[in-house]
């Protein structure tokens, strides 16, 4: 375990800058640096990309998205005063979660352009536009929007697929978050059907040499296992895909949570500890300008 680096793949929400979370963005950065980090991805969520599609929460508190670019701004700002601030003491990377909804496709690109994060996590937190991690009630909302729990599976296994391929994000965040509500999920991830799609996406990951988030916030919320599971586990071993812990802390209550039982299970299964960073985005700012492709470095300054 000492010898080991602590580090995050997908963490570093704030309440400063997300409704659900707490805290400061500069007090989590210091708990993840008195905790030993050696570098961190701080990821903050990307708005939806209509009003009507926003989490409940901001919703409720009477936000826009127009409202949540401009916090997202702040959000840039601040994280990249914190980068020079504590560089002597941790790597910090400046990045954003992104959403899959309706429009994603050029909305994401606009994101790119204007923010210039250092990464992207490409999540899949929606299918047919149901936030179906929000709540049980969602989830069970996607399930019938879906035709079934199988179709609901498939269905977001071919939107993680087509976001992965168009934006070729450096991190795929929780691949399996669609288990979240799911008793039964350890049965569904064999089936066949289901299988022969984890595997499509599996192979354009390795094709285009992206991480996988190893997402410990499933233990914080009571599971047996992070996202992935293990019988995916053994699918990403088998691809010798680079797989790097993801804490995705909401706060410093959760900042580090649960490293030391996701690193004993990477062990277990046979995968290497010494941690990839993920590909940053062009600094330049005209090749950053037109989107996506191989990266050429963080930007710090």
């Amino acid at each position: 375990m000492d010898t080991v680096k602590k580090v995050s793949v997908h963490g570093g929400h704030s309440g400063q800058f997300c409704n659900h979370a707490a805290d400061s963005l500069e007090e989590v950065v210091c708990s993840y640096i008195e905790q030993g980090f050696s570098w961190v991805g701080i990821t903050e969520h990307a708005p939806g990309t209509r009003d009507d599609l926003l989490y409940q929460d901001e919703r409720e508190a009477g936000l826009t998205v127009d409202l949540l670019l401009d916090r997202l701004d702040g959000y840039m700002i601040e994280c990249r005063r914190l980068q020079r601030k504590y560089r002597s003491r941790m790597q910090i990377f400046a990045a954003i979660e992104i959403e899959t909804q309706s429009g994603y496709e050029t909305f994401v690109p606009k994101l790119q352009k204007r923010f210039r994060p250092d990464y992207f996590v490409g999540s899949v937190h929606c299918v047919n536009d149901i936030n179906f991690d929000y709540s049980p009630a969602l989830y069970e909302e996607a399930v019938r929007s879906a035709g079934g729990i199988e179709n609901l599976y498939g269905a977001y296994f071919d939107l993680q697929y087509d976001m992965i391929k168009r934006l070729e994000p450096a991190v795929v965040g929780h691949f399996d978050l669609i288990r979240i509500y799911d008793d039964g999920y350890a049965e569904r991830l064999v089936q066949p059907a289901i299988v022969e799609k984890i595997r499509r996406n599996l192979h354009v990951v390795k094709q285009l040499d992206l991480i996988l988030d190893f997402n410990l916030r499933a233990l914080h919320k009571g599971a047996a296992e992070p996202y992935v599971t293990g019988s995916i586990l053994e699918l990403v071993r088998e691809y010798g895909i680079k797989i790097v812990p993801g804490d995705d802390s909401h706060g410093v209550a959760t900042v580090g949570n649960f490293f030391a039982d996701g690193l004993a299970v990477l062990r277990q299964y046979g995968f290497s500890t010494d941690w990839p960073q993920p590909v940053c985005y062009p600094a330049d700012e005209q090749q950053a300008a037109i989107g996506f492709g191989v990266g050429q470095g963080c930007d710090y300054s």
